[in-house]
């Protein structure tokens, strides 16, 4: 028997199976592309990711047939939604965090209840990367499409559903919506009126809880992707969710630093921490998998920047989904720090000042400047973004030791400049997709294949390097963080202008 985590994320999707032992059997990978079809947009193709999905589960079903599949669960981005019928037909788009469309919606809402009521209910800071100005904008501007729909659902809970399993919606996805109630547990009634979203609450999927069973896969549908019969569907959760769960992050002893299209810092907590210590630090709450326990973020897009990089300056149309570009990035890389800094507000940022109206800048440039130089200075740069914040007296999160995961952790170049720069240790796993790994524990867990325990959870994250950080390195990394910071304020007060 075998567990199947699949995690759909913002440019790319992945399916892995494991087997109750903690062996990865397979997997596959399909990348895809954000949509721009105007400035300030961003949005999926909605056929394509679950096309993409459907992919990369055949592949591994059919490579992991000799130890089959018996449960499943998926890891997803969060506040991106899809409406679709009760039919399971897919109705439009999915727009994307990083888009600016219902920025009029976060505003009103604001207008309507102060940031730190509405921190009581929903612990996220208002804003236009949610899900609720989305639906809004959807009402007003897609009418035909919200009013067809019967459910918007995030995309674990629409891969789940599209499988065959219940309409359901996660706690740790629907809390990134703006319309959660944290300590209830479940939709706010009071922030759909706010939001006047009161004829999407049909719309919203009922709450539940990640790892429960809520099917099995169609029979017609696990035929066509090499599944056997009766996989057990279990509900899934946002993508940082299942990585600090498959990351093995049991305590507060070690962070989670993942590496994907977003950065992202995953502190955790077995209490709702203090409200008004968060909120002073732009920092979100979200339930985690289990009862209990709760999540935070520090995130930025550091990850697309060093893809768009790529994608500009070295692949090809016919390479871009190979990594032998980063392997040829890697290799032009010169050994030491530079002194070029890359201002990593390519997109919205997120916190603790989440700006909206932003674009990136390289400074430092001269004719000399190779191609490799400028690779490590977007690494570095995208490095000085969270090392500049967590340096703030006021940051409530100081970790000790970080746990890297995502395609990015694959570099060891970039795990010793962000152990250098930090000046604290970078540990990695032998499994560092842990999104997947999580969603795959979920599988088993809800499934009744493996225990929640301690034992279980380290029998499938096991550390595999670890990186120190270099005295001398980090002494001249924190020299150019104080210039870092000097080039960021330059950038954003020209920016003001």
């Amino acid at each position: 028997m075998s567990l199947l985590g699949i995690d759909i994320g913002s440019t790319g999707c992945k399916a892995v199976a494991f087997s109750l032992s903690g062996r990865c059997l397979a997997q596959a990978y399909r990348e895809y592309n954000m949509l721009h079809p105007q400035p300030g947009w961003a949005e999926l193709d909605s056929k394509t990711v679950w096309q993409a999905a459907q992919e990369v589960i055949a592949q591994v079903a059919l490579e992991s047939a000799q130890d089959p599949i018996t449960a499943l669960s998926i890891s997803s981005i969060g506040e991106s939604v899809v409406p679709v019928t009760k039919n399971r037909e897919i109705l439009g788009t999915s727009i994307h965090c990083s888009d600016n469309r219902g920025s009029e919606y976060a505003t009103q809402l604001q207008s309507k209840i102060s940031q730190e009521q509405f921190f009581q209910i929903n612990p996220n800071i208002i804003g236009v990367n949610y899900t609720m100005p989305k639906l809004r904008w959807i009402c007003d501007h897609q009418s035909d499409i919200y009013q067809q729909a019967d459910y918007f659902l995030s995309w674990a809970d629409l891969t789940a559903f599209l499988l065959g399993g219940q309409p359901v919606a996660s706690p740790s996805l629907a809390c990134r919506s703006l319309l959660f109630d944290l300590r209830a547990n479940q939709w706010s009634d009071k922030l759909i009126s706010l939001s006047q979203l009161e004829s999407v609450r049909s719309k919203l999927a009922p709450i539940c809880p990640c790892g429960s069973v809520i099917g099995t896969v169609d029979k017609k549908l696990a035929e066509r992707l090499n599944l056997p019969a009766e996989v057990a569907i279990v509900v899934g959760a946002h993508d940082q969710a299942c990585n600090v769960l498959g990351a093995g992050i049991l305590d507060d002893r070690q962070t989670v630093y993942g590496i994907g299209t977003f950065i992202c810092i995953t502190p955790t907590f077995t209490a709702v921490p203090e409200l008004k210590t968060m909120l002073k630090a732009g920092l979100c709450i979200e339930p985690h998998l289990f009862s209990n326990q709760y999540l935070s973020f520090l995130y930025n897009q550091g990850g697309a920047i060093v893809k768009w990089f790529r994608d500009t300056f070295v692949a090809t149309a016919n390479s871009k989904n190979d990594d032998d570009a980063y392997e040829r990035l890697a290799e032009e890389m010169p050994d030491e720090p530079t002194d070029i800094f890359v201002t990593p507000y390519f997109e919205p940022t997120g916190p603790p000042d989440y700006l909206t109206n932003t674009t990136g800048t390289i400074l430092g440039l001269r004719t000399s400047t190779t191609r490799g130089e400028i690779f490590r200075a977007v690494m570095e740069s995208a490095t000085y973004y969270f090392a500049d914040v967590l340096a703030s007296n006021n940051y409530p999160i100081r970790p000790r030791e970080f746990v890297a995961t995502g395609g990015g952790a694959k570099s060891d170049a970039w795990l010793q400049i962000k152990a250098d720069i930090f000046g604290i240790p970078f540990v990695r796993n032998e499994i560092t997709e842990c999104s997947a790994l999580g969603a795959a524990l979920l599988a088993g867990i809800g499934s009744g294949q493996l225990e929640s325990n301690r034992s279980t959870i380290e029998r499938f994250a096991v550390a595999q390097r670890r990186f120190e950080p270099q005295p001398e390195r980090h002494q001249l990394y924190q020299e150019r963080l104080g210039t870092y910071r000097k080039a960021v304020a330059a950038v954003r007060d020209y920016q003001e202008l």
